[in-house]
Order: structure tokens, then C-alpha cells, then sequence
């Protein structure tokens, strides 16, 4: 059985060698995508016995279809982790004794995603552990397309495992804000097309990772879309916060509740009204007015 591991990269020198070492006899192969690092990034991967391509970056969904067709056809498994991710001991022995013993049957693994933030691990807000599809047979998995909050899709079905995957960067508040100013320009390409519909996104979220995922994805597309522009991210942290006792999280839990929870979400409202109003002042359509004021490019 013939496990490979595909990991997406820019400038992840400070993370790359202790997602590497988590996955030492777990999986058979490690592909690393990156999309043009100015740092030791490649120099650790080749370190570490990785496989090293480089590939334009338009977004996660299709680097990481990239990457699929890049695997030799004999590879069984493959799993997606991040560079800032790393397995516990825990799942690491759970993918190495329960993945052989698999019905042929079953496409995909479903585990926990917990994360450390400023370091603290995060265990209130309703957030984590998420329930996420990160391990699928070869040839039965890809990435679904779209612009954020992409999801692993399979159409067979999936079996659950208890070990968890971590999410612990590394880098600087001032660098984390600049990430979600980026991932917010992409969630309101997200939102902007539940509108006028200038995409094509499948709503895949139930065949992806199990009725998590696809309650989130109803939720945040048929109800938080439709709330009030800005009104929706206070609600929206309130009950993070508040009902779901964020608040219990400390001094970290704060800071990762209010910058994520609410400034993350007001940015992508802004980003949402910035856009239709360029709309109209212009005369133009959305995939115009986004490439203008996101500098997003939708036509590849």
C-alpha cells in the first residue's frame, strides 16, 4: 500500500520540517507544491527526502488538483496537510494500523483539526476540533473548486477516525493578519457568487467530510449570507464568544475570537460592499469589479 502525503508551500521554512517529521512512517511519499518560495523551503524538503515541484498559485482548490496528477498511478492514499499542520502520535498509529485493514469499499478518512493559536490550543468558540477529510483513496478524491473554504470531495463513503491534526503557526500576529486580509478578498469572491452567481461552485460540503461540514456550509450559505452586510460578523462572534464560551479560551482565545471571528468576517462584508459599489458606479458585471478592486483574476 503505497501512501503519499501532498503538501502546498510559500516561505514555510519555519514549519516544513515539523510537518515532515509527523508523517516519518506514516506515509510512503511526500509531494511538495510550492508556488515560489524565497526562503529555505526547498532546501528542507529535498533535506527530508520530499519530492519538490514548483506550479503557479491561483488557489488552493486547483494546486491541489495540480498536485493529484502529478502522483504515480500506483499510489493508494493520499493525504492533504498544510505545512503549519502536523499529525499527533495519536492519528499517526491510527493511519498506519487501521489503513491497511479498510474495506476496499470506504473512498475517505475523517478526523479532528484542532488548533494552537499564540500558544494556546483552542477548545471553545464551537470551532474545534472540526471534523475534516484530509485522507482518500487515489483516483476517488479531489478538491472541490472554489476560491475558500475548499473541502476534499469523494462520492463513496467515508469511515471516522478519533486522532486529531494540528494547526499551530508559527509566525507573527502582523503575518496572520495579513494572510486573512488575502483569504478575505477570496471569501468575498465566495459571497459575491452566492449572489450573482458568476462561478461555478458545487455545493459538495455533505459528500466532503460528513454532516459537519455540509451543516456548515448550509448554514453559512443559507442563512449568515443572507443576514445584514456587517450586522451578521457581530452576530456572528457574539455567539462564538458568548454562547459557545469562547470567552474561556484566555488571553489567546480573545485575541483569535475577536480578530477571526468578527474583524475577519467585517473585512469580507466591506470587501462584499466595496465591490457592488464599484458595480454601480461602473456599470460593470461582478467578475470585472472583482478583478478591479480585489485584484482577484477569475478568467484561467
Amino acid at each position: 500500500m503505497k501512501r503519499v502525503a501532498i503538501v502546498l508551500t510559500l516561505d514555510e521554512e519555519r514549519h516544513l520540517a515539523r510537518c515532515l517529521a509527523s508523517l516519518a512512517g506514516v506515509v510512503d511519499e511526500v509531494l511538495v507544491v510550492d508556488s515560489g518560495s524565497s526562503d529555505r523551503t526547498e532546501d528542507i524538503a529535498r533535506e527530508q527526502g520530499a519530492r519538490f515541484l514548483q506550479h503557479d498559485f491561483v488557489n488552493q482548490a486547483r494546486q491541489f488538483n495540480w498536485a493529484l496528477t502529478q502522483l504515480d498511478t500506483d499510489t493508494d492514499w493520499v493525504l492533504r496537510i498544510d505545512a503549519d499542520e502536523y499529525l499527533t502520535p495519536a492519528l499517526a498509529s491510527e493511519i498506519r494500523e487501521r489503513l491497511p485493514r479498510l474495506d476496499a469499499g470506504v473512498d475517505g478518512v475523517v478526523f479532528g483539526r484542532g488548533m494552537v493559536f499564540q500558544g494556546r490550543k483552542l477548545r471553545f468558540g464551537g470551532l474545534f476540533p472540526v471534523r475534516v477529510l484530509r485522507l482518500f483513496r487515489y483516483g476517488r478524491g479531489r478538491c472541490e473548486e472554489r476560491w475558500m473554504d475548499e473541502h476534499i470531495q469523494v462520492a463513496g463513503p467515508t469511515v471516522n477516525f478519533s486522532g486529531e491534526l494540528i494547526d499551530h503557526n508559527l509566525q507573527s500576529l502582523s503575518w496572520w493578519t495579513d494572510k486573512h486580509n488575502r483569504y478575505a478578498s477570496r471569501e468575498a469572491v465566495e459571497l459575491l457568487n452566492l449572489k450573482h452567481g458568476f462561478l461555478l461552485s458545487a455545493d459538495t460540503a455533505g459528500q466532503s467530510a460528513g454532516a459537519q461540514a455540509a451543516a456548515k456550509r448550509w448554514i453559512k450559505e443559507r442563512v449568515y449570507a443572507r443576514l445584514p452586510g456587517g450586522l451578521r460578523a457581530l452576530v456572528y462572534f457574539l455567539y462564538r464568544y458568548v454562547v459557545r464560551l469562547g470567552f474561556l479560551d484566555g488571553r489567546a482565545g480573545v485575541t483569535f475570537h475577536v480578530l477571526q471571528g468578527f474583524w475577519y468576517r467585517y473585512l469580507v462584508d466591506a470587501k462584499v460592499a466595496e465591490v457592488e459599489r464599484h458595480m454601480r458606479q461602473q456599470g460593470c458585471d461582478a467578475v470585472q469589479a472583482v478583478e478591479a478592486v480585489l485584484a482577484i483574476r477569475m478568467a484561467h
